[in-house]
């Protein structure tokens, strides 16, 4: 089984993907992702939106499943036998955007899981001088978040990053004590030093 990045928004699959969708003649994902890559599918083309996790482990080496954002961000790519094909993260252009360096980054999943560890996690990663790159989902809360960062004593800025790749897309940044506001469901979340305190 293929599973395949289509990005993070319109536009963010690339060329090695879109090949790939190009000549599928199976093909798995939610509306989301199917939408965002349909005028890439071939006519004859079997396309299924509803599947399990289970199924998808028992697919044919010719499927392909399509994964919103990059497969190995919070994704399918962990699937047994999957072969990954990435695309464009949510990772990657909140950084573009905010001109934020990997060297020093960490990544912490509050997507459909833990919260309170996520956050748990953000503070460690803080205290020892991480960039922190969160992958969130509509329930994480950005406010309880703050509240916790305030512990490290660092001067750190927050930002929330909405609709990444749309035209729609919104950034906002704020501080520990005065935390961003996530006005949409499709959001990650950057913490990082304040321009003054990584000089």
């Amino acid at each position: 089984m293929k599973v395949v990045g289509v990005g993070c928004g319109p536009g963010m699959a690339t060329e090695e993907a879109i090949a790939i969708i190009r000549s599928a003649r199976q093909i798995y994902g939610s509306r989301q992702a199917i939408e965002r890559v349909s005028s890439y599918i071939h006519a004859d083309a079997s396309i299924y939106y509803s599947y399990e996790k289970k199924v998808l482990a028992e697919l044919p080496d010719d499927a392909v499943v399509l994964s919103t954002g990059d497969p190995l961000m919070a994704g399918l790519g962990t699937l047994p036998s999957a072969v990954v094909t990435p695309g464009i993260s949510s990772m990657q252009l909140a950084c573009a955007r905010l001109n934020l360096s990997w060297d020093q980054l960490c990544i912490v999943n509050a997507h459909n899981t833990d919260h309170e560890s996520a956050t748990l996690r953000v503070c460690r990663a803080i205290s020892d001088s991480y960039v922190v790159f969160i992958i969130a989902d509509p329930a994480f809360q950005i406010s309880v978040l703050a509240e916790a960062l305030v512990h490290t004593k660092r001067d750190l800025c927050i930002a929330v990053c909405e609709d990444l790749g749309y035209p729609h897309e919104r950034i906002a940044c704020g501080t520990v004590h005065d935390p961003p506001v996530a006005m949409s469901s499709l959001f990650c979340v950057l913490v990082s030093p304040r321009r003054e305190e990584a000089k």
